[in-house]
């Protein structure tokens, strides 16, 4: 598992404005051109998130560049827990991905194949957001 992180890529920030203005942003980790999970972004604090913790802030959207150059940073901070959790209805182990204290995202494998299970729904919203 620990291999994979090497060939993980950050993809491009998805960026949602509600309409009472509040800001939230994901950032999806990439890996062989699918999405694996996204990474919950704070736009005030310019860092990544606990993972189930979106934040929603008013403050004005950051720029993509903005995002890309400090996930590119966590991106080399990040590591793998020893440890995972199950997951029946897809079947698979889901592996935590941590950065400084927190978990910030998780990798799914197959329980059958070993293999890395991509987040096909997220995959199809980063395509939405790359055109």
């Amino acid at each position: 598992m620990r291999d994979v992180l090497k060939f993980l890529m950050i993809g491009p920030p998805i960026v949602h404005v509600a309409p009472r203005g509040e800001v939230h942003v994901d950032v999806p980790l990439m890996y062989q051109g699918f999405a694996l999970d996204r990474v919950h972004f704070d736009p005030e604090a310019m860092s990544p998130s606990p993972k189930g913790r979106p934040v929603r802030a008013r403050v004005r959207p950051p720029s993509e560049a903005e995002v890309r150059e400090t996930m590119e940073e966590v991106l080399q901070g990040l590591y793998v827990l020893d440890g995972a959790e199950f997951r029946e209805p897809e079947w698979c182990w889901a592996v935590p991905l941590a950065w400084e204290h927190m978990i910030v995202a998780h990798i799914k494998v197959s329980a059958e194949t070993g293999e890395v299970v991509p987040d096909y729904a997220l995959t199809q919203e980063v395509m939405r957001y790359a055109e």
